[in-house]
């Protein structure tokens, strides 16, 4: 396959967004400790809406910690976004938000004994890349902003990118190592 256009990747994306119904969201605990789980989501159009319990450490990290990176795809096709988490009871869910969440997955948590949170995340970063070919131009979006169509990309430094703290999967994994007192590699 030969590498995608920028404005063709964001298309893929956000087909992807509104066609898939699972998604892997990590996160960690204020001690780092990492919890990667899948979820079902909805896609409002701006931002990704998981729902999942309130009690459990899927649901407590990204309302504790206001952030977290949900993923799509393999590592063929991979789409990654970092973002913003807003956290939403049963009760203070928007209900265009928990009826189009039921609509899609035929699962309306409101109705569920246990207590279950809604999450709004919303993409500050979007990475997405089909295989190998296309990890130099992955950044699709960056502090929350889409690039204009064909908009040259001035590179700044030799590598790819520092995520923010917090981000990441190696982020992640080098705090949950850290923790249980394993030396770092």
């Amino acid at each position: 396959m030969p590498r995608r256009s920028r404005e063709q990747r964001r298309g893929d994306v956000l087909d992807r967004l509104e066609r898939e119904t699972d998604i892997r969201v990590a996160s960690a605990d204020a001690g780092g400790l990492p919890c990667l789980v899948p979820l079902w989501f909805v896609w409002d159009g701006e931002a990704v809406r998981p729902a999942t319990r309130s009690a459990d450490p899927t649901g407590r990290n990204p309302r504790e910690g206001g952030r977290t990176r949900p993923a799509l795809g393999d590592t063929r096709d991979a789409v990654l976004l970092d973002g913003e988490v807003e956290t939403y009871g049963a009760r203070e869910v928007p209900p265009r938000a928990a009826e189009a969440f039921r609509e899609k997955t035929g699962w309306d948590p409101r109705a569920d004994r246990a207590a279950h949170a809604f999450f709004r995340v919303r993409p500050r970063a979007v990475r997405a890349r089909h295989g190998v070919r296309e990890t130099p131009e992955r950044h699709l979006l960056r502090d929350g902003i889409w690039p204009a169509q064909g908009a040259s990309r001035r590179r700044t430094r030799v590598g790819p990118p520092r995520p923010a703290p917090g981000y990441g999967y190696a982020y992640v994994l080098r705090a949950a190592t850290a923790a249980a007192g394993s030396p770092r590699s």
